[in-house]
């Protein structure tokens, strides 16, 4: 199945599977997404691969959050103040952050992800969805369904 057909009306954010902090901002998605207006990816699963690879991201070095919305992949800032868009008040309200320079925005994304296994720790497993929380995430199709 191909990237474009696995997305179609979502929106898709990919994060590192292993990373603490980013785990913790996918815990803070799933409790301010009540109506799953988003839905997650671990870079490392099998989809989150392929994703990666149909826009042309490294498979194996994970140094930003991305967002795919409308076959258009945000990453860094864009993609965090974009993912704030679509969560309840008040939080969809720091998508505002976004009219500061993109410079001064990246580069403090820049310095976190940087240093964030480091200052926050790593995991030595993905994220394993519990049954109250898989309607979050994008579902795993059978592999013959996922080819590149």
């Amino acid at each position: 199945m191909s990237p474009a057909l696995t997305l179609a009306n979502r929106r898709v954010v990919l994060f590192d599977g292993v990373c603490t902090l980013c785990n913790a901002w996918v815990r803070f998605i799933i409790k301010n997404d009540p109506k799953c207006h988003l839905t997650l990816c671990s870079v490392q699963s099998e989809q989150g691969q392929i994703i990666l690879k149909h826009f042309g991201y490294p498979l194996d070095d994970f140094d930003t959050l991305l967002l795919v919305e409308d076959n258009q992949c945000l990453e860094r800032s864009d993609a965090v103040l974009a993912v704030c868009r679509h969560l309840a008040k008040p939080w969809r309200l720091l998508s505002g952050f976004s009219l500061l320079p993109l410079f001064l925005r990246d580069g403090i994304y820049r310095l976190v992800a940087r240093h964030r296994y480091r200052i926050f720790g790593q995991q030595e497993h993905c994220l394993t969805p519990s049954p109250d929380i898989a309607k979050h995430f994008l579902q795993q199709t059978p592999s013959s369904d996922t080819q590149p």
